[in-house]
C-alpha cells in the first residue's frame, strides 16, 4: 500500500494538522516507510508460533504477577453520595434529559 500527497493531506485536515509543503512531503516519505514495513512483517509466515503474553517470556521464563482479587478498600458509598442533590438505594438520581 502506498499513499499519495492527496491522501497525505486528507489524513492532515482529518487529524486537525497543518502541514506546510515541506512538512507533507516528509510525512509522505514516513508513512510509506511505515506501511513498507508492516508488509514485509505480513510476509512472515507465523503459523504454529504460539503468541507470547511478554517479549521476555522468548529469551527467560517468565511467571505471571498476579494479585489475589480481593477487596482493598472500604466501602464508602455513603459518605460519596452525601453530596449528591439525589439518591435512591444507593444509586444517584439525575435528571432525564433524553425524551
Amino acid at each position: 500500500m502506498s499513499l499519495t500527497p492527496a491522501d497525505v493531506s486528507r489524513i492532515a485536515h482529518l487529524a486537525r494538522l497543518e502541514l506546510s509543503p515541506a512538512e507533507s512531503d516528509a510525512m509522505l516519505g514516513q508513512l510509506n516507510g511505515f506501511f513498507r514495513i508492516v508488509e514485509q512483517m505480513s510476509a512472515v509466515d507465523t503459523r504454529g508460533v504460539e503468541p507470547l503474553y511478554t517479549p521476555l517470556a522468548a529469551v527467560q521464563p517468565a511467571a505471571l504477577r498476579l494479585r489475589d482479587d480481593g477487596v482493598t478498600e472500604a466501602d464508602q458509598r455513603s459518605a460519596n453520595q452525601a453530596s449528591a442533590p439525589a439518591v435512591e438505594d444507593g444509586l444517584f438520581l439525575v435528571p432525564k434529559v433524553i425524551e
